[in-house]
């Protein structure tokens, strides 16, 4: 089987209007399903109290397939690492990779709080997905008690299973990754195989050419199965 899985970075309030944009878009291209990564309290303010009308989008979107999934808890690093993973981490999503420099403990509370957000605001999510794909011992371990999937940037992980999956996706934080990305997203989807896992972030629609290079990747796509990353994980596609 071949098989499309499109995952929406970065939702929340801020990005609100562009996920939903974005979701009409996918909805053209006849994508019917979407992993949507939620921040539970990007600005530190809980989802709920703060964007009422997201939460009834995202229970909307749950009910017509989509899948929510918790990403991270503010989406920012506020810890500093020790001077080698601290420049992986910039080098992987600048000042996103808020696990990063987080002891065990911190990092069991911040992965608590953004679920306790979410279930209060009556979003269930069985899935994760790090902010950046930055991933730490600690914040591994407290994953495999918590949710039945977490996905890294080549691996998707299950409780009795893994797959290789590598994500392809457009940058956007300097004038090289602008300039180069549609090219090589093109080539990655290409060389994608059997699964095609896409991901798209808000900030894509501020770039002609990247939605350009994102709608030439899915129209070529449309013969595949659309899953979402739970059912690339969980073995269920």
């Amino acid at each position: 089987m071949r098989r499309l899985a499109v995952t929406l970075h970065d939702v929340e309030p801020a990005t609100f209007e562009r996920c939903a944009l974005m979701r009409e878009w996918l909805d053209d291209l006849e994508v019917d399903r979407v992993t949507l990564l939620v921040i539970p309290a990007a600005d530190l303010h809980p989802l709920g109290d703060r964007a009422p009308e997201l939460v009834a989008w995202l229970d909307q979107r749950s009910r017509r397939g989509d899948e929510i999934a918790q990403h991270g808890f503010q989406h920012l690093q506020v810890r500093t690492a020790a001077v080698p993973r601290q420049l992986v981490a910039r080098a992987q999503g600048a000042s996103a990779a808020e696990f990063v420099g987080l002891s065990e403990s911190e990092t069991r509370r911040v992965v608590d709080a953004g679920r306790r957000i979410l279930k209060l605001a009556g979003l269930e999510t069985q899935g994760f997905v790090a902010p950046a794909y930055a991933y730490t011992p600690a914040l591994r371990a407290a994953l495999r008690d918590r949710f039945t999937w977490w996905a890294g940037l080549v691996r998707l992980h299950g409780h009795d299973r893994a797959c290789t999956a590598p994500a392809v996706g457009l940058g956007t934080s300097g004038p090289v990754k602008r300039a180069t990305s549609p090219a090589l997203l093109g080539l990655g989807a290409a060389l994608s195989g059997a699964t095609l896992r896409l991901d798209l972030h808000p900030a894509d629609l501020d770039h002609p050419r990247h939605v350009l290079a994102l709608e030439r990747v899915l129209r070529r796509a449309r013969r595949r199965t659309v899953v979402t990353l739970d059912e690339l994980a969980c073995g269920t596609s």
